[in-house]
């Protein structure tokens, strides 16, 4: 199913495959259902299972990184040269919050803690995972402006630098401690978008009837695409 996403006035990028993960959708209906309304992703920790992974690779990642190697493998193949751009509000927010505790109990924190907390770790897990190696971006919009972090994907494709670009989005649980801290809509999920020019990405955006604007939100972009499947 080929999409067009409006990125601003006059300039439309192709949406020609995707692919998501969240707990508690599976089959591409429970999605449709998701994105009609009549079904809530889970508020849980849970992750894909990555069983294409090796055991001891998998063992520490958390569920941020796992469900970004998970859509990423699932978008395969796209071209060797297509640029990955990785976009989330909160990152490794649950490795985070446990450096942020150690520092309020014991008063310091050891080098160790500081393993796959980075802003990059989701992406840079999953090129080694998926040997990638055309390099990656990794974005943190303001605001939860998710706008910023698709004109940043789809800008090599709006340029005519390259034929197509990956965008990858993903946010995980986020810890219960942080009580009213927590977005309304900080239910974990991700996904995967191949970005490309609209001539190569086929006819009108079948989702796009409606009237809501899909980079509003990570979540209004993929119910878009998956609504009009």
């Amino acid at each position: 199913m080929n999409f067009f996403i409006e990125a601003s006035p006059g300039s439309v990028v192709g949406v020609s495959r995707f692919a998501s993960w969240a707990p508690g959708l599976g089959s591409a209906e429970e999605w449709r259902e998701w994105a009609r309304g009549r079904r809530e992703i889970e508020k849980s920790k849970a992750g894909p299972p990555l069983e294409f992974t090796d055991p001891l690779f998998r063992r520490r990642l958390s569920q941020i990184s796992r469900m970004t190697i998970q859509v990423l493998h699932d978008l395969m193949p796209f071209a060797e040269a297509a640029k990955i751009v990785f976009v989330s509000f909160r990152g490794e927010i649950a490795q985070q919050f446990k450096i942020n505790r150690m520092l309020t109990e014991e008063g310091a924190v050891g080098p160790a803690a500081f393993s796959q907390s980075v802003f990059n770790t989701p992406p840079a897990l999953a090129a080694a995972a998926l040997n990638l190696r055309s390099g990656y971006s990794a974005l943190y919009p303001g605001k939860d402006l998710f706008r910023t972090g698709f004109l940043a994907a789809a800008a090599p494709v709006l340029s005519g630098d390259a034929r197509e670009s990956v965008l990858v989005y993903a946010d995980e649980l986020c810890p219960s401690e942080y009580g009213r801290l927590c977005p309304e809509n900080g239910r974990p999920l991700a996904f995967a978008a191949l970005l490309g020019a609209p001539a190569e990405s086929g006819g009108p955006d079948p989702g796009a009837e409606g009237g809501e604007d899909p980079l509003a939100s990570p979540e209004k972009f993929i119910a878009r695409l998956w609504s009009g499947t």
